[in-house]
């Protein structure tokens, strides 16, 4: 699941930046696939919980899949919509610049997850720690491309569509980070049995129009 929820992301990514509208469909058709995965992992976690009545680390082990799983099948679900974005402005006018601060964030989120399933295969906490922490950069990248988005459509109002489309775009790839940051409290768990101790690091700032043009929001 993580492999296909990766290749999705970067497909999804590619379809936006190329209007590629074959891609794009692509990814969307891929989705069926993780949707499957994921229903067949929480079949045999269910199964096993049943037939074993596993306790402890094994129990874990369990519960950890299931959480694991959900969230790669929101990844999936993010990267479909992003794709879904790539078909309807397809005919939209081309604004390249507003698609390299994307590009960006879509390559952080890429290797957020990279790192957490790793680190969920290594069960190493360490590395999952990391990917915790640094959510909050890709949060600070989504402050960024939402207000060089709102300069775009203040800039040229036919710009206003795309850009628009984009910001959701923004905002799929941010919930991705958050996805990515679930995985790696569940490695914490599986290994420790606890919860990362502390709340999420916060780092975002909550932006409107008028914080265009450097006003303090």
């Amino acid at each position: 699941m993580g492999g296909i929820a990766e290749k999705m992301l970067i497909d999804a990514m590619d379809a936006l930046a190329n209007t590629d509208i074959t891609l794009a469909h692509q990814v969307v058709a891929t989705d069926h696939r993780l949707d499957a995965l994921q229903h067949e992992i929480e079949e045999k976690a269910i199964l096993t919980i049943a037939r074993r009545q596993p306790m402890a680390v094994d129990l874990r082990e369990i519960i950890g899949a299931i959480r694991v799983a959900g969230d790669l099948e929101r990844v999936g679900d993010l990267a479909k919509n992003i794709a879904k974005r790539s078909v309807k402005i397809e005919l939209e006018a081309r604004v390249p610049r507003a698609i390299i601060g994307l590009k960006h964030m879509n390559d952080f989120a890429t290797e957020l997850m990279k790192d957490v399933l790793d680190a969920y295969a290594q069960r190493d906490i360490e590395r999952a720690h990391a990917v915790w922490e640094r959510d909050v950069e890709l949060d600070a990248l989504e402050d960024s491309v939402f207000r060089d988005l709102l300069t775009h459509m203040m800039a040229d109002a036919r710009h206003i569509s795309l850009c628009a489309h984009l910001l959701f775009c923004s905002k799929n790839i941010e919930r991705i980070g958050d996805h990515a940051t679930n995985i790696a409290e569940t490695v914490f768990y599986l290994v420790t049995g606890s919860t990362v101790p502390g709340e999420r690091p916060k780092g975002r700032q909550e932006y409107d129009v008028e914080a265009i043009g450097g006003a303090t929001p």
